[in-house]
């Protein structure tokens, strides 16, 4: 390994930064004196694998850039990242599909650190059935691209101004948090949609504010309004799985339940294809 990769100090501050904490804060933080971190970050002291990983849990990273930085330090991984397709992940993806299924006849769908789908239910398909540009369905599928592109959702999406503001400021605080080059080049790609012209009357004023952003989309001739929550893993070992989230879909009024109960029972009568 080389002089550059074995000196964890420049990520360390680089980190640092980002959290926005001096070295006094992270060294109280992390119960060791401003010197000893100082040598650290400077390349003087090389840390041990304990207090890499102790430091890495004070700055609150990822535990993909947890790995990062123990390889910088000449240290092995210290979590695994196994693919969504090997048999390790079985056990978190069938969790998954328990948590999308139960969630209908509401939509809900799983997506990875860059925000592409990685499963869905099945009350998720009758929101795409209008949308115009087909390569937005073919995978990787992002969610958000999808939902915010003019040939995607965007079109059915009421408050798109309020909607878009909203997934573009959670894209910012997740920047802040991974410092992910995909994320970035995303949210800026997102900034730059225009608003689709508004057709028919607006929607009801009903004020979330205290509560959540709100999702009101308008599908034949309904007006269905939501409100989300996002779920993760809360002690993963792997890094693929510390990166799945699950964003799920609730009716905000009695009008879109009544309407997520029709689609379903519609669903059912169908005869299979």
């Amino acid at each position: 390994m080389n002089t550059a990769l074995a000196s964890p100090g420049p990520l360390i501050r680089e980190w640092r930064t980002r959290r926005r904490m001096s070295q006094l804060d992270l060294a109280m933080e992390a119960e060791i004196s401003q010197r000893h971190l100082s040598f650290v970050e400077s390349g003087r002291a090389k840390p041990s694998r304990d207090m890499v990983l102790h430091l890495a849990e004070r700055l609150a990273l990822p535990l993909r850039e947890t790995n990062r930085l123990l390889l910088a330090a000449g240290y092995a991984p210290g979590f695994d990242e196994n693919r969504l397709d090997e048999p390790a992940m079985a056990p978190a993806l069938a969790a998954v599909e328990t948590v999308l299924k139960a969630h209908e006849p509401n939509p809900a769908f799983a997506v990875d650190r860059h925000w592409n789908l990685v499963r869905a239910n099945a009350a998720l398909a009758p929101f795409l059935a209008g949308v115009s540009d087909p390569a937005l369905l073919a995978p990787p599928v992002n969610a958000l691209r999808l939902s915010l592109h003019p040939q995607g959702v965007a079109p059915l999406i009421v408050n798109f101004a309020e909607w878009r503001d909203h997934v573009v400021e959670r894209l910012r605080r997740l920047n802040q948090a991974v410092a992910d080059p995909v994320i970035v080049e995303l949210e800026r790609e997102l900034r730059g949609y225009p608003v689709p012209k508004r057709t028919g009357p607006p929607a009801p004023a009903r004020d979330y504010s205290p509560i959540a952003v709100p999702l009101r989309l308008r599908m034949d001739g309904m007006m269905l309004s939501f409100i989300s929550t996002i779920t993760v893993f809360g002690t993963p070992l792997d890094v693929t799985l510390s990166e799945l989230a699950i964003e799920s879909f609730f009716p905000a009024d009695a009008a879109t339940a009544e309407a997520m109960r029709a689609m379903a029972a519609e669903r059912d009568a169908a005869p299979p294809p």
